[in-house]
């Protein structure tokens, strides 16, 4: 499986697969669920919220409706509850979790974000961390590429000094 970091807007990428940073309720505020949601329309939202809430850690899956993607996992890594902070296990469990749907739907491309690493307060190079992991742990069926998107040019060098892709 190919696995890159790259920069830029995760509502501009094409792939069979778009992860979103949620929360547990689902509801698609700001950060990357709220560039999503402003690209793929306000539909994407309500088919969200429509399968929420979920547990931590846990994921739902939406059509992309205006994304060029077939699917939208949402992968709630925060509560939205309590101090509404991410841990490193609901990274991990909602990283592990966003790669087992894509690959069972047959995905072969999928981008993930820095989940619980914006709004959710986890730091960055941490949660960065636990996300290479899980996806160089991870062993796929149909997946073969994914790609760690960084918006900004700071977090894409953050990230890229954390996470060794190749390796």
């Amino acid at each position: 499986m190919e696995f890159e970091v790259i920069r830029g807007d995760i509502a501009d990428q094409s792939a069979d697969a778009l992860v979103s940073a949620a929360g547990t309720s689902l509801r698609m505020g700001s950060g990357v669920a709220g560039a999503l949601r402003r690209t793929g329309g306000e539909e994407l939202n309500r088919a969200a919220m429509a399968k929420g809430p979920v547990d931590l850690g846990a994921i739902a899956v939406t059509d992309a409706f205006a994304l060029d993607a077939d699917h939208v996992i949402h992968a709630a890594a925060m509560p939205h509850y309590g101090d509404g902070k991410a841990t490193a296990e609901s990274i991990r469990d909602a990283t592990r979790n966003a790669l087992a749907a894509a690959d069972e739907r047959g995905c072969a491309s999928l981008v993930i974000p820095a989940l619980g690493c914006g709004v959710a307060g986890f730091d960055l190079r941490d949660g960065a961390e636990v996300i290479g992991e899980e996806i160089r742990a991870f062993e796929p069926e149909s997946l073969r590429d994914v790609r760690f998107i960084a918006y900004s040019e700071s977090e894409y060098e953050a990230v890229c000094e954390t996470v060794d892709a190749d390796g």
